[in-house]
């Protein structure tokens, strides 16, 4: 017993289980100290720059090019000047280039990963576990179809748009890079690209991508600035606009494309319902209502921001969630156990912070477990409100961070009913045992993409997009086709 004793001792257990730091290290990124325009193949320069920041201590990263009207004609002039031959490649021909872009983009993941973190603020296990496979995937995918394109869509005798403006937001820079120019070259289209001002450096980098891939000149043009550079894109001589951002926004670029002829798609903002009935497998739905609305700082537009509970398991629901969140690790994003990191900017945060205030002030209980922020940076703690009436603004509407509303229903019905309350119409979840509860929801449920036991799953195969103020269009799949081409003695859907 002495010695069993002896060894006992010499192996204490830990009081402390805090995670060490695993910090990833910067050093495979060389960023420049200023980055121009991306016009036909060469950087050109522009006469007014911009200091990109890295939200996690508001350091600046780069000064960046403010691209003026003309800079964006002349991008414009390139893609068109490139259309005719790359339109007239085989479709065998383009897949070559789409199968190499993804191929670099696999092979140069860590760097990608590293830098969106940097410039983005999401957590670094989230670039490099989520974003960039999703990113190299749908080149692949694409770069599939390229040649396939009589026989996707039979019948319709395919034929490429033109050029095609495009307009990405903060959230996903590289993804939604991926999502959008993807299926235009792969239809045969080229693209002037506007990457979001506060996050254009894995944009930029992408650039570099397509010199290794050897893309032809004027292919891929990519031009950074803020709104008015998005503006002066819309107004151009292009043939088609691609945007996802806010509904705003949106708003106003379907008022300037009207009348013009200009094809048009918009994938916009949301107010997703994760909706828990009391037959769900209460664990694995708390994870998915954890990564559903904290995933990304709440930066995605199908968060699933409203969570209804019916009301026989509204306590256990709430004390697991609660009890779950306490465990969410806030900090640094370049350190790989963080789940939630720093919100994009300041503009955001005060964003967040002036909701959360009126959800405080109309009534709401709120809920932010015990966490240490660091002092420089864009933070906000995880948060939940319950005690939540419909009218509510955190209610209704889009909050686009890390806060969750919780309300309560009795019947299917009244779930329905509660979950298209709103002007959106992006995504739901619904959590349930019985599989004809789940196929009875998602017929009734007015939203674009409804997930069954889990939540915020994609894949290059499936189609995105939404009703309503959320947008029209779709990203994704055949879907996410279609709108970069015209049919002969066809009707065209999807934008």
């Amino acid at each position: 017993m002495t010695d069993v004793e002896k060894r006992q001792d010499r192996s204490p257990v830990p009081k402390d289980w805090t995670y060490a730091p695993a910090p990833e290290s910067t050093d495979i990124v060389k960023l420049q100290d200023r980055y121009e325009l991306f016009i036909g193949g060469k950087w050109v320069a522009a006469k007014e720059h911009f200091t990109t920041l890295s939200p996690r201590d508001e350091s600046p990263l780069a000064e960046v090019a403010q691209a003026s009207e003309a800079d964006v004609h002349k991008a414009v002039a390139a893609a068109r000047e490139a259309f005719p031959a790359w339109s007239k490649l085989s479709g065998s021909a383009r897949s070559k280039y789409l199968f190499r872009i993804a191929r670099i983009l696999a092979e140069r993941s860590r760097e990608f990963a590293v830098l969106e973190s940097l410039n983005g603020g999401k957590p670094i296990k989230e670039s490099r576990d989520v974003d960039l496979p999703l990113a190299s995937a749908h080149f692949f995918y694409y770069a599939g179809w390229a040649d396939k394109l009589e026989y996707a869509f039979p019948n319709r005798r395919p034929r490429p748009v033109g050029v095609a403006g495009q307009i990405i937001p903060w959230n996903f820079p590289l993804l939604m890079l991926s999502w959008k120019i993807a299926p235009a070259l792969a239809a045969g289209n080229t693209v002037v690209l506007k990457p979001a001002e506060t996050t254009p450096l894995t944009a930029l980098l992408f650039a570099d991508v397509l010199r290794q891939a050897e893309l032809p000149p004027g292919v891929v043009n990519i031009v950074t600035g803020d709104g008015r550079t998005g503006a002066a894109l819309v107004d151009s001589d292009v043939d088609k606009i691609a945007f996802t951002g806010s509904t705003e926004v949106g708003k106003a670029i379907q008022r300037r494309v009207a009348g013009s002829g200009k094809k048009l798609t918009l994938e916009l903002g949301g107010k997703a319902a994760n909706i828990l009935f009391d037959d769900a497998a209460l664990d694995q739905a708390v994870e998915g209502i954890i990564n559903g609305i904290y995933f990304n700082q709440g930066h995605v537009c199908c968060a699933g921001s409203r969570l209804l509970v019916q009301e026989s398991i509204y306590e256990p629901a709430i004390e697991k969630l609660k009890k779950r969140m306490a465990t969410l690790r806030v900090g640094d994003p370049l350190d790989k156990n963080t789940d939630v990191g720093a919100i994009n900017s300041r503009e955001q945060l005060d964003r967040i912070t002036a909701l959360v205030e009126a959800g405080k002030e109309e009534g709401a209980e709120i809920y932010q477990p015990p966490c240490n922020l660091p002092e420089k940076g864009y933070w906000f703690a995880p948060t939940v409100f319950t005690n939540v009436a419909q009218s509510y603004r955190i209610a209704q509407e889009e909050i686009f961070g890390p806060v969750l509303s919780v309300l309560t229903f009795r019947t299917p019905e009244e779930a329905v009913e509660k979950a298209n309350n709103t002007p959106y119409g992006l995504s739901a979840g619904v959590w349930t045992e019985k599989g004809s509860r789940i196929l009875w929801m998602a017929q009734q449920l007015r939203a674009g993409v409804v997930w069954a036991n889990t939540f915020n799953r994609f894949d290059p195969t499936s189609p995105f997009g939404g009703y309503k103020e959320s947008g029209f269009g779709r990203e994704g799949g055949l879907h996410g086709l279609e709108p970069y081409m015209t049919f002969d003695a066809a009707e065209t859907f999807g934008g």
